[in-house]
């Protein structure tokens, strides 16, 4: 069995994104779109258990007690001339089990990764709320670090990350940015957001709003003149103000409509979709709120969402069914995978076929 640094660095040569470490079947690496087994021996629960001690040293040599209390833990690190990984370790069916990312010592190049300049122009939002969502694994954590990346070259301002773990590093350039860890640095996103708003910010990132708490401080802080910049696990514009409305209780419902309607700027929405050659590539859904999205919101009409995003194409909105259509006119990803991934596959289908 090869050791984990042998593990990891045959993953970062081989341009893995993810690592799949679970005993009952052979380990693994995500390359592309694809999940390819490395070797024809399987994992065992006996030789998974140096494994993942080895890579608790690796972070350091961090304690194990979370995984074993718990059943499972977050964290990240950097090998030195290698690569920076973020690794869950979690217990299945008895035995310990791991995914891990691979992320580079880098800030990717926005060009490369296909993100559009609509989307890094959040970067230039003086304040309020912007999200970013997207499935688990669809690439919201490196568009977040884009923009965090642009706002550190273009602007002088102080930059606070709240991340559970931190994944991309960034050094102070035009502006300071202060990166704390969630367990680590602070308690939790709550604790981390609070404290944050004494620490003379800017601009706020957090990394994921996982309670109506985070979001009330996060949509606070939005109001009081910063950029908040934050992340939900929604697809689609109209189910992220959904999602966020329902967080709370019944009788705050009408309040958070018009918070809302006042302080989100944007939201953005993306999924990673399997390319012809075996890639992935992302679609975007962009939503900008206008004067009209802002009545929608304090309406309840969120339903009419997408109608609002069709009429602003001129304010730089784009439809996740417009820009799957986009990927599958330019021959990137193949009409099988547009309709998967489009909100009515129905429908999607008959716009391909009625423009041949």
């Amino acid at each position: 069995m090869r050791s984990i640094k042998e593990i990891l660095s045959n993953a970062v040569e081989k341009k893995a994104a993810d690592i799949f470490m679970i005993p009952g079947m052979p380990l693994a690496y995500k390359v592309g779109s694809r999940i390819e087994s490395q070797e024809e021996e399987k994992l065992t629960p006996k030789n998974m258990e140096p494994l993942i001690e080895e890579l608790y040293g690796q972070a350091g040599n961090r304690d194990m007690e979370k995984v074993k209390a718990a059943g499972d833990d977050d964290f990240s690190f950097g090998i030195q001339d290698l690569s920076r990984f973020r690794a869950n370790v979690f217990r299945q069916r008895g035995s310990l089990a791991a995914v891990i990312r691979v992320v580079t010592f880098d800030i990717p190049d926005y060009t490369q990764l296909h993100i559009p300049e609509q989307v890094m122009g959040i970067g230039g939002m003086n304040k309020g709320f912007v999200l970013v969502t997207g499935p688990a694994g669809s690439g919201k954590s490196t568009t977040l670090s884009c923009i965090i990346d642009r706002i550190n070259k273009t602007r002088n301002v102080h930059v606070i990350t709240l991340e559970d773990p931190i994944e991309y590093l960034h050094s102070h350039k035009e502006s300071v940015v202060t990166q704390r860890e969630i367990g680590t640095d602070t308690d939790s996103y709550v604790t981390g957001l609070r404290a944050a708003l004494r620490q003379a910010p800017d601009v706020i990132l957090v990394g994921e709003m996982r309670d109506y708490e985070t979001i009330r401080i996060a949509m606070t802080a939005a109001e009081t003149g910063h950029l908040v910049i934050s992340t939900l696990h929604t697809i689609g514009a109209a189910n992220t103000i959904d999602r966020i409305i329902d967080s709370f209780p019944p009788n705050q419902q009408q309040q958070v409509r018009m918070q809302l309607s006042m302080v989100v700027q944007a939201v953005v929405s993306q999924q990673l979709i399997p390319t012809e050659d075996g890639n992935v590539v992302p679609a975007f859904e962009i939503l900008f709120f206008n004067n009209a999205v802002r009545n929608l919101i304090r309406e309840g009409k969120t339903h009419q969402i997408d109608a609002a995003i069709t009429s602003g194409q001129a304010e730089g909105m784009v439809s996740m069914d417009s820009s799957l259509l986009t990927l599958y006119r330019q021959g990137k990803i193949t009409r099988e995978n547009a309709i998967a991934y489009s909100s009515s596959g129905e429908l999607m289908a008959k716009k391909i076929d009625r423009r041949g």
